[in-house]
Protein backbone atom coordinates (compact mmCIF):
# COMPACT_ATOMS: atom_id res chain seq x y z
CA UNK A 1 0.00 0.00 0.00
CA UNK A 2 2.71 2.40 0.48
CA UNK A 3 4.33 1.68 -2.56
CA UNK A 4 0.90 2.51 -4.37
CA UNK A 5 1.01 6.01 -2.43
CA UNK A 6 4.16 6.57 -3.21
CA UNK A 7 3.65 6.23 -6.92
CA UNK A 8 0.72 8.80 -6.62
CA UNK A 9 2.60 11.51 -5.37
CA UNK A 10 5.51 10.85 -7.56
CA UNK A 11 3.25 10.93 -10.39
CA UNK A 12 1.53 13.91 -9.54
CA UNK A 13 3.81 15.99 -7.21
CA UNK A 14 6.06 17.86 -9.40
CA UNK A 15 5.22 21.72 -10.83
CA UNK A 16 2.78 20.97 -13.51
CA UNK A 17 1.03 18.16 -11.43
CA UNK A 18 1.07 21.28 -8.00
CA UNK A 19 -0.40 23.84 -10.70
CA UNK A 20 -3.65 21.17 -11.58
CA UNK A 21 -4.43 19.63 -8.27
CA UNK A 22 -4.67 23.32 -7.19
CA UNK A 23 -6.67 24.08 -10.26
CA UNK A 24 -9.27 20.93 -9.48
CA UNK A 25 -8.81 21.91 -6.20
CA UNK A 26 -10.86 25.39 -6.21
CA UNK A 27 -13.41 23.73 -8.61
CA UNK A 28 -16.98 22.25 -7.85
CA UNK A 29 -16.39 19.02 -9.05
CA UNK A 30 -12.99 17.97 -7.03
CA UNK A 31 -12.93 17.60 -3.01
CA UNK A 32 -8.76 17.24 -2.55
CA UNK A 33 -8.67 18.19 1.39
CA UNK A 34 -5.34 19.43 2.03
CA UNK A 35 -3.72 17.93 -1.25
CA UNK A 36 -2.34 21.31 -2.23
CA UNK A 37 -0.96 21.85 1.19
CA UNK A 38 0.92 18.22 1.24
CA UNK A 39 2.32 18.95 -2.56
CA UNK A 40 3.66 22.39 -1.66
CA UNK A 41 5.49 20.75 1.61
CA UNK A 42 6.54 17.63 -0.18
CA UNK A 43 8.25 19.13 -3.11
CA UNK A 44 9.61 22.21 -0.63
CA UNK A 45 11.18 19.86 1.30
CA UNK A 46 12.69 17.86 -1.63
CA UNK A 47 13.79 20.98 -3.50
CA UNK A 48 15.19 24.01 -1.06
CA UNK A 49 16.55 26.08 -2.99
CA UNK A 50 12.89 26.20 -5.06
CA UNK A 51 11.11 26.46 -1.94
CA UNK A 52 9.63 30.11 -2.87
CA UNK A 53 8.66 28.93 -6.32
CA UNK A 54 6.27 26.17 -5.62
CA UNK A 55 4.04 28.74 -3.53
CA UNK A 56 3.33 30.96 -6.43
CA UNK A 57 2.44 27.90 -8.69
CA UNK A 58 0.42 26.68 -6.07
CA UNK A 59 -1.50 30.31 -5.89
CA UNK A 60 -1.43 30.36 -9.26
CA UNK A 61 -3.07 27.55 -10.09
CA UNK A 62 -5.30 27.96 -7.79
CA UNK A 63 -6.80 31.47 -9.08
CA UNK A 64 -7.01 29.33 -12.25
CA UNK A 65 -10.01 26.91 -10.58
CA UNK A 66 -11.38 29.40 -9.10
CA UNK A 67 -11.93 32.45 -11.92
CA UNK A 68 -13.88 29.00 -13.53
CA UNK A 69 -16.01 28.82 -10.15
CA UNK A 70 -16.49 32.12 -10.43
CA UNK A 71 -17.84 32.45 -13.32
CA UNK A 72 -20.02 29.70 -13.23
CA UNK A 73 -21.55 31.31 -10.23
CA UNK A 74 -21.55 34.89 -12.11
CA UNK A 75 -23.97 32.54 -15.11
CA UNK A 76 -25.90 31.01 -12.74
CA UNK A 77 -27.08 34.17 -10.97
CA UNK A 78 -27.87 34.13 -7.63
CA UNK A 79 -31.70 33.42 -7.65
CA UNK A 80 -30.18 29.48 -9.16
CA UNK A 81 -27.32 29.51 -6.49
CA UNK A 82 -29.68 26.97 -4.59
CA UNK A 83 -29.54 24.79 -6.45
CA UNK A 84 -25.78 23.79 -6.53
CA UNK A 85 -25.42 24.92 -2.84
CA UNK A 86 -27.64 23.98 0.51
CA UNK A 87 -30.12 26.26 1.63
CA UNK A 88 -28.66 27.00 5.30
CA UNK A 89 -25.05 27.22 3.79
CA UNK A 90 -26.27 29.60 1.10
CA UNK A 91 -27.60 31.81 3.95
CA UNK A 92 -24.75 32.15 5.82
CA UNK A 93 -22.35 32.00 2.28
CA UNK A 94 -24.80 35.47 1.12
CA UNK A 95 -24.98 36.96 4.68
CA UNK A 96 -21.24 36.52 4.79
CA UNK A 97 -20.72 37.78 0.90
CA UNK A 98 -23.28 41.19 1.75
CA UNK A 99 -21.70 42.35 4.80
CA UNK A 100 -17.96 41.49 4.07
CA UNK A 101 -17.40 42.59 0.58
CA UNK A 102 -14.72 40.84 -1.61
CA UNK A 103 -11.30 41.48 0.84
CA UNK A 104 -12.91 39.75 3.64
CA UNK A 105 -14.54 36.68 1.52
CA UNK A 106 -10.88 36.60 0.48
CA UNK A 107 -9.50 35.90 3.94
CA UNK A 108 -11.74 33.24 4.52
CA UNK A 109 -9.72 30.82 2.62
CA UNK A 110 -7.06 31.21 5.73
CA UNK A 111 -9.05 28.99 7.25
CA UNK A 112 -8.05 25.69 6.84
CA UNK A 113 -10.20 22.46 5.29
CA UNK A 114 -12.72 21.47 5.26
CA UNK A 115 -13.74 24.86 5.25
CA UNK A 116 -16.53 24.90 2.46
CA UNK A 117 -14.26 27.91 0.38
CA UNK A 118 -15.81 26.78 -3.02
CA UNK A 119 -19.21 27.73 -2.22
CA UNK A 120 -18.22 31.04 -1.22
CA UNK A 121 -16.20 31.49 -4.50
CA UNK A 122 -19.40 30.57 -6.93
CA UNK A 123 -21.47 33.03 -4.38
CA UNK A 124 -19.22 35.95 -5.53
CA UNK A 125 -19.37 35.20 -8.51
CA UNK A 126 -23.18 35.19 -8.39
CA UNK A 127 -23.65 37.84 -6.20
CA UNK A 128 -21.05 40.10 -8.58
CA UNK A 129 -18.77 40.59 -6.48
CA UNK A 130 -15.60 42.93 -7.89
CA UNK A 131 -13.61 40.13 -9.64
CA UNK A 132 -10.46 42.39 -9.45
CA UNK A 133 -10.52 42.41 -5.49
CA UNK A 134 -11.43 39.21 -5.19
CA UNK A 135 -8.50 37.56 -7.15
CA UNK A 136 -6.38 40.46 -6.23
CA UNK A 137 -7.08 39.37 -2.20
CA UNK A 138 -7.50 36.13 -3.18
CA UNK A 139 -3.78 35.63 -4.79
CA UNK A 140 -2.10 36.86 -1.63
CA UNK A 141 -4.01 35.30 0.71
CA UNK A 142 -3.19 31.76 -0.87
CA UNK A 143 0.20 32.94 -1.23
CA UNK A 144 0.60 33.69 2.55
CA UNK A 145 -0.87 30.15 3.11
CA UNK A 146 1.12 28.07 0.68
CA UNK A 147 4.36 30.93 1.40
CA UNK A 148 3.94 29.41 5.03
CA UNK A 149 4.14 26.09 4.20
CA UNK A 150 7.21 26.26 1.91
CA UNK A 151 9.06 28.40 4.59
CA UNK A 152 8.23 25.22 7.24
CA UNK A 153 9.13 22.85 5.15
CA UNK A 154 12.38 24.68 3.89
CA UNK A 155 13.26 24.82 7.88
CA UNK A 156 11.93 21.29 8.87
CA UNK A 157 11.64 19.73 5.28
CA UNK A 158 14.32 16.43 6.91
CA UNK A 159 11.67 15.68 9.22
CA UNK A 160 8.35 15.91 7.04
CA UNK A 161 9.81 14.02 4.83
CA UNK A 162 10.85 11.40 7.64
CA UNK A 163 7.09 11.25 8.84
CA UNK A 164 5.82 11.34 5.12
CA UNK A 165 7.62 7.89 5.03
CA UNK A 166 5.96 6.73 8.65
CA UNK A 167 3.70 3.84 8.96
CA UNK A 168 1.07 7.15 10.76
CA UNK A 169 1.20 9.04 7.35
CA UNK A 170 0.03 5.89 5.21
CA UNK A 171 -3.24 5.91 7.19
CA UNK A 172 -3.73 9.35 7.06
CA UNK A 173 -2.98 9.49 3.31
CA UNK A 174 -5.52 6.40 2.93
CA UNK A 175 -8.15 8.59 4.90
CA UNK A 176 -7.33 11.50 2.78
CA UNK A 177 -7.65 9.77 -0.50
CA UNK A 178 -10.66 7.80 0.57
CA UNK A 179 -12.00 11.34 1.16
CA UNK A 180 -11.39 13.19 -1.63
CA UNK A 181 -12.85 10.13 -3.75
CA UNK A 182 -16.05 10.32 -2.13
CA UNK A 183 -16.18 13.77 -1.90
CA UNK A 184 -15.62 14.44 -5.19
CA UNK A 185 -18.35 11.54 -6.13
CA UNK A 186 -20.73 13.62 -3.86
CA UNK A 187 -20.12 17.08 -5.74
CA UNK A 188 -20.00 15.52 -9.23
CA UNK A 189 -23.54 13.73 -8.45
CA UNK A 190 -24.81 17.43 -6.91
CA UNK A 191 -23.61 19.36 -9.29
CA UNK A 192 -25.15 16.92 -12.10
CA UNK A 193 -28.73 16.39 -10.47
CA UNK A 194 -28.63 20.60 -10.11
CA UNK A 195 -27.81 20.59 -13.75
CA UNK A 196 -30.71 18.12 -14.74
CA UNK A 197 -33.10 20.17 -12.28
CA UNK A 198 -32.61 23.48 -14.00
CA UNK A 199 -33.02 22.17 -17.31
CA UNK A 200 -36.45 20.66 -16.38
CA UNK A 201 -37.60 24.06 -14.70
CA UNK A 202 -36.36 25.36 -17.80
CA UNK A 203 -38.43 23.36 -20.37
CA UNK A 204 -41.53 23.48 -17.92
CA UNK A 205 -43.98 25.69 -19.42
CA UNK A 206 -45.00 28.98 -17.63
CA UNK A 207 -48.60 28.58 -15.92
Amino acid sequence: MRAFLIGIFSGLINSWGLWLIAGLDSTMLFFLPLAVDIAVIVLSSRAHEMFWVYPIIAAGGSLCGAAITYYIGYRIGDPELGRFVSPGRLARVRKKIRSKGAVAIALLDLVPPPFPFTAFILAAGALEISAYRFFFWLFITRLLRFGAEGVLAFFYGRQIIRWFNSQMFEYIATFLIAVAVLGTTLATIQVIRSTRGGRTSAKRPAA
